[in-house]
């Protein structure tokens, strides 16, 4: 039987209202027992990892750093048994495993480098690789110099469990509704349309290409929106903000989620307030490197990002190369179960600035306040259609004998790619490259000019895509 209630001048049915509310409950129940099971089908450590996770961000630092030293004394012990780079780097230092004692003895190592691993790529190989589950991957090649790597399946797993507790300091549960924006380090345009639905359905999200910004797709993405309603928007900080933008301009009405999650780029202060004022919610950033296993993500309390200790070991050095407890340096990272491919002080080519005070939340994890060094531009076509730098990238994956690569956008129908080229370079990949691109942008112009170096920054670095049309 439903009960009328009078309630000032609102009238409502009882009855009604409770059922609504106990099918919207099983509604939720339904759709994150789907995503559970869809990650335990792919792993079945997924959840009780997951679980131990969440408890992990409330203990003391000092715990965290016990576990996290603990672990790394298996890692190094593995790497050191199992892994013939790692056995010829100890002998020639005259070191042992048990000369790693803790994260300060970590200095007594030699930074590791991408372009170490290419010319030491069969001994990166563990012994026991054969016996083991594990993907290759790509960079998303941040620094211009994207390059393959392998990843433990278990490694892989913890990673998207961090993503996800992560995600939760933002108050993320489990299934709730998600669109990702972004390219194909999100796994968006990297699937099958068929893969990709099945994903979308399981994982209860919904992916929108950052590479094919135009004004009809991007009418199409606040049709999703609005239409799907999602709890969270995950994306490129650079998509999002142009996309926050675009939504100013035109006077769009777009839904308002509970919040909005950034990365894989420099968030600037600007790019926050102009994505928080168009979708009326509060943004959240992130950092993450699935190489070397790194990750950090921002609190409600907005002080900075909390450093993950579970997957990795994070040094923050000088430039003389000791680590920093307070300030700015080069970042490293150490996985800690990437027995695939052990990175140890790895140099992620990015700069951060860490701080020792506690954040007010009571996590027990250190805070960077800020990375700098990650941004991507986006570039415009002739035909009006803005495309993510991620998308050049996503080429070069595809093509070998490139030791580095730079794009830039002279003109609005002329771009200019510098290449470094490796011996095995073919002059016929070009016309391969060329293709990929006419496929974003048949008025494009493009210079090629094949030279011995990329220019850097002071800082060592140089971004891969420059948008030149504004400066």
């Amino acid at each position: 039987m439903q009960t009328c209630v009078l309630h000032s001048d609102l009238i409502y049915i009882e009855g009604a209202t409770n059922s609504s509310r106990k099918d919207s409950r099983v509604h939720k129940m339904f759709e994150t027992g789907l995503f559970i099971l869809a990650h335990q089908i792919g792993n079945f450590r997924f959840y009780p990892t997951y679980k131990k996770l969440i408890k992990n961000q409330w203990k003391t630092f000092s715990d965290l750093k016990k576990e996290q030293e603990a672990q790394l004394k298996r890692m190094i012990y593995y790497s050191y048994n199992e892994v013939p780079y790692y056995n010829k780097l100890f002998k020639n230092l005259s070191l042992k495993p048990q000369d790693i004692r803790n994260i300060n003895d970590l200095e007594k190592l030699p930074i590791l480098t991408k372009d170490t691993i290419k010319k030491n790529w069969e001994d990166f190989k563990p012994a026991n690789l054969k016996k083991m589950e594990f993907y290759e991957q790509n960079t998303g090649g941040s620094t211009g110099m994207p390059f393959k790597y392998r990843l433990y399946k278990f490694d892989r797993f913890l990673n998207a469990a961090l993503w996800y507790r992560g995600w939760g300091y933002a108050g993320y549960e489990l299934g709730d509704r998600t669109i990702f924006m972004g390219g194909s380090s999100l796994g968006i345009d990297a699937r099958s349309y068929f893969i990709k639905i099945f994903h979308e359905r399981v994982r209860n999200i919904r992916m929108l290409s950052s590479f094919d910004m135009d004004e009809v797709n991007m009418k199409n993405y606040v049709q999703t929106i609005n239409r799907f309603k999602p709890r969270y928007i995950y994306g490129y900080a650079s998509s999002l903000y142009f996309f926050a933008k675009w939504i100013e301009d035109y006077a769009i009405n777009i839904h308002s989620p509970n919040a909005i999650i950034s990365t894989a780029e420099k968030l600037f202060p600007e790019m926050r307030e102009k994505i928080e004022s168009v979708f009326e919610t509060d943004l959240y950033d992130t950092y993450g490197l699935n190489d070397g296993g790194v990750s950090a993500y921002e609190c409600s309390e907005h002080a900075g990002l909390h450093i993950d200790m579970e997957r990795s070991v994070m040094e923050v050095i000088d430039k003389d190369g000791h680590q920093l407890d307070e300030g700015e340096g080069r970042i490293l990272a150490t996985s800690l179960h990437n027995y695939a491919m052990p990175f140890i002080r790895y140099d992620t080519g990015d700069i951060g600035h860490i701080i020792s005070e506690n954040c007010r939340c009571d996590r027990g994890y250190r805070l960077l306040k800020n990375v700098t060094g990650r941004q991507q531009e986006m570039l415009l076509t002739p035909e009006g259609k803005y495309v993510h730098g991620e998308f050049f990238t996503h080429i070069f994956w595809e093509i070998n004998g490139v030791k580095e690569f730079q794009v830039l956008q002279k003109t609005l129908n002329k771009i200019v790619i510098k290449i470094v080229p490796e011996n095995d370079f073919d002059d016929k990949q070009l016309v391969q490259i060329s293709e990929y691109i006419r496929k974003r942008s048949k008025g494009w112009d493009v210079e090629f000019n094949l030279i011995n170096n990329i220019e850097r920054s002071v800082a060592g670095k140089y971004k891969f895509v420059i948008n030149e049309l504004e400066r």
